[in-house]
């Protein structure tokens, strides 16, 4: 596997942030997140039924190009396109736990990256397609960073198992508070700390 990382945003006019090329798999790539361009791809992805612990579930895609500009706004919350070989793939987002409510349901330590990772519907699902993904994605979000969070629903029991697979340390089930703000709201969630060093 080679990675690299483009925070020059040259890779045509999007503003790619890293590629890798893993063996038996293909070529991933990570760009930020156009709210113009990729909202309505994202709002058919959150609203089926399978991504209901997405909490985005019921949006428009007026309301979905909202969350992302909002998200686009900030230095300390990012979302980014992954694709495979071209093909849009995934949601992944990444933030800073002291500047996130998170931060209100733990100790958040020097060189901690939160995670949310969201794998779009396939026709032809692949055996160890999301630990592939998610291995890439970690690689990159563990750039310049030492521990992984991630606060992934208390009751999603299959991603939790996947998690734990993938080499997650299961932590405390927490209680994020409700977020209201005038860009967003995020309602009240019943989550479960988990946490992945490298190596």
């Amino acid at each position: 596997m080679s990675g690299t990382s483009d925070t020059n945003g040259t890779s045509g006019a999007r503003r790619t942030e890293y590629t890798r090329d893993v063996e038996d798999f293909g070529t991933v790539r990570v760009d930020r997140i156009d709210p113009e361009r990729d909202a309505p791809l994202i709002h058919g992805w959150v609203n089926e039924e399978r991504g209901r612990f997405w909490g985005m579930g019921g949006t428009t895609v007026e309301q979905v190009r909202e969350v992302y500009a909002h998200l686009d706004s900030l230095t300390t919350h990012h979302g980014f396109l992954v694709h495979r070989d071209g093909e849009p793939v995934a949601v992944f987002q990444t933030y800073d736990p002291e500047a996130d409510r998170i931060s209100e349901c733990y100790e958040a330590l020097p060189g901690d990256i939160g995670v949310h990772l969201f794998v779009a519907p396939s026709a032809a699902p692949e055996r160890g397609f999301t630990e592939k993904l998610f291995t890439v994605l970690l690689d990159f979000a563990l750039l310049g960073h030492a521990r992984v969070v991630g606060e992934p629903d208390a009751a999603n029991e299959k991603v939790l198992a996947r998690l734990a697979r993938t080499g997650f340390e299961l932590g405390p089930e927490i209680v994020l508070p409700e977020v209201d703000l005038p860009e967003v709201f995020i309602p009240e969630k019943k989550a479960r700390l988990v946490f992945y060093r490298k190596g």
